[in-house]
């Protein structure tokens, strides 16, 4: 199949299209930057450009689509730009250019609203009670996504959970960053169960979805090891692979919760790019249980994770 990857210079996108590419298919990919995979056709330009992503689409048969603003913080008009109304252009396009087999990779925080979440499946989308903006804009994004599952047109979303590995910028490198600086507390020990995938899983499961979502259309899945652990032993397990030591003090919940809230506000009217050190929804995850039921993934998309978290420890420690 020729697929359209958008998104492809991020971690996950570049494994995803590695994987793609392992599975046989041709693969054009759609980001600001060139994705660095070798064999990919890159196309430069952004999801919220309406002719780049016509132009990107010619000759297409399938897409996955990655592309989206990560981040604790940010301008809100620029996550909806990118996360609702770049979804809403590709769908659009695809629709113009009769493409009708699509992979809308999501997030498990659209159906995050700070409780605990423990053995459930993939919930409903909220964007009213999603954290932050990020949160926020991938539940619309999700919904409307997934309202486009109708007639000709096959489309899952997939919402791989906290992946990970060597050369994450977004996991591994923080934890270890704040870990080094002595500055990465446990929330109430570390004792929440959360779930995590190592990066190797969360593509091959992807590519699972593209190869069955016509029987799949219309549904949502979580994606995970199906590991779940403590996030303290999680977080020493990835700080002990990159040679730093475990976070060792710990910070009641409550305050964290209380502090990122008000670091939200300050980081709202101060000028800057870099990433607040706590919000409302971090200490949420780091305080909180989540973890999935990986039952109907695994069965429907005839697939399962064939990398561990301890093996992919063993990798980063030797990355």
């Amino acid at each position: 199949m020729r697929v359209l990857a958008t998104g492809a210079s991020g971690f996950l996108g570049r494994a995803v299209v590695r994987a793609l590419q392992d599975a046989g298919h041709h693969v054009r990919t759609l980001q600001r930057r060139p994705s660095g995979v070798d064999g990919a056709e890159d196309r430069l330009g952004s999801v919220t450009d309406p002719d780049a992503v016509a132009s990107a689409l010619e000759g297409i048969e399938g897409i996955v689509h990655l592309a989206a603003k990560v981040s604790l913080a940010g301008d809100p008009a620029q996550f909806r730009a990118v996360n609702v109304e770049g979804t809403r252009i590709l769908l659009d396009a695809a629709d113009a250019a009769g493409v009708t087999r699509i992979v809308h990779v999501s997030s498990p925080s659209v159906a995050h609203a700070g409780h605990a979440l423990a053995g459930v499946g993939a919930e409903s989308a909220d964007p009213a009670a999603a954290r932050g903006e990020y949160a926020r804009t991938k539940a619309e994004a999700e919904l409307l996504a997934l309202s486009r599952a109708t007639g000709d047109t096959a489309l899952v979303a997939i919402r791989p959970h906290l992946v990970w590995g060597p050369g994450d910028t977004q996991l591994i490198e923080r934890v270890v960053a704040r870990a080094r600086r002595g500055t990465l507390p446990l929330l109430d020990g570390g004792t929440a169960l959360i779930d995590s995938t190592y990066v190797d899983n969360a593509a091959s499961g992807i590519v699972a979805a593209l190869d069955r979502v016509d029987e799949v259309s219309g549904r949502a899945y979580v994606l995970t090891n199906g590991e779940p652990r403590p996030v303290g032993d999680l977080l020493a397990g990835i700080c002990r692979a990159s040679g730093v030591a475990p976070p060792r003090f710990s910070v009641p919940a409550g305050l964290a919760k209380a502090a990122g809230s008000l670091i939200e506000r300050v980081w709202a009217m101060r000028p800057g790019q870099d990433e607040p050190p706590m919000t409302r929804f971090l200490a949420e995850q780091l305080s909180t249980a989540h973890w999935f039921d990986q039952t109907a993934i695994r069965r429907d998309l005839h697939w399962t994770p064939t990398v561990s978290i301890d093996e992919g420890l063993r990798r980063l420690a030797r990355a």
